[in-house]
C-alpha cells in the first residue's frame, strides 16, 4: 500500500493496524509474506537494515499489516538507523489504530536488551503486544523450550504483553495458523 519515512506520510488511521517489530534480520518481512501467502509482498534480504521505512499492507480494507524497520545492528549509516528508530518510537506512541505489535524475537538467540527497551516503550504507551519467536525450526527442541521460558519470564510482569509467545517458522509454516487467528480477531468484520 505505502512506505513511509516520516509520521506525516502515514495513511489515514481508518483501519486496525498490526505492526511487526524486531531486531534487524529477525524475519519480519518473511513472516508478513508467510502470513499472507505471498512470497514477494514484503522485500526480504539477508542484509541487516534493508527495510528502512514503515511499510503498510492493507488486507481487504479490514486490516493493515505494518512491516517496521529493524532495530539493533544494520548495514546502514548511523544517522539513518537513528532516524527510523525514532520513527518507530513515534508510531508506537501515537498511532490511534495500532491494535497490536507483534514483537519478533529470533528463537536462536532469545530477547536482547533492545527488545526489552521496546517492551518498556510499549508498556509505557499502553500498546498491546504479542511476542513471536521466529525461526523456531532452527534450534533443537530443548533450546527452544529454554528460550521460550526465558521470554515468558521477561513478559510475566508486563501489563501490555500477551503471556505466551507464539512459535513460528516462515519457512516451514509453523505457528502461522495460530498467529493468523490472533490477527483475524483484530480485523474489521468482513
Amino acid at each position: 500500500m505505502l512506505g513511509c519515512v516520516s509520521i506525516a506520510q502515514l495513511p489515514p488511521p481508518d483501519v486496525p493496524e498490526i505492526a511487526f517489530a524486531g531486531r534487524s534480520n529477525v524475519g519480519k518481512s518473511s513472516l508478513v509474506n508467510a502470513l499472507t501467502g505471498r512470497k514477494t509482498l514484503a522485500r526480504t534480504s539477508n542484509t541487516p537494515g534493508r527495510t528502512q521505512e514503515i511499510n503498510f499492507f492493507e488486507l481487504d480494507e479490514r486490516l493493515r499489516l505494518v512491516d517496521m524497520p529493524g532495530y539493533g545492528f544494520a548495514k546502514a549509516p548511523r544517522t539513518a538507523v537513528e532516524g527510523w528508530t525514532e520513527l518507530i518510537r513515534d508510531y508506537i506512541r501515537g498511532r490511534a489504530m495500532l491494535r497490536l505489535v507483534c514483537l519478533l524475537i529470533d528463537a536462536r538467540h532469545g530477547p536482547k536488551e533492545s527488545d526489552r527497551a521496546l517492551m518498556e516503550l510499549m508498556d509505557q504507551a499502553g500498546v498491546a503486544y504479542q511476542t513471536v519467536l521466529t525461526k523456531s525450526d532452527k534450534p533443537k527442541a530443548r533450546e527452544l523450550d529454554r528460550i521460550d521460558a526465558m521470554l515468558a519470564q521477561a513478559v510475566a510482569k508486563r501489563a501490555a504483553a500477551a503471556p505466551r509467545a507464539i512459535r513460528t517458522s516462515a519457512v516451514k509454516g509453523q505457528g502461522l495458523d495460530i498467529l493468523r487467528a490472533r490477527l483475524a480477531d483484530i480485523a474489521l468484520p468482513g
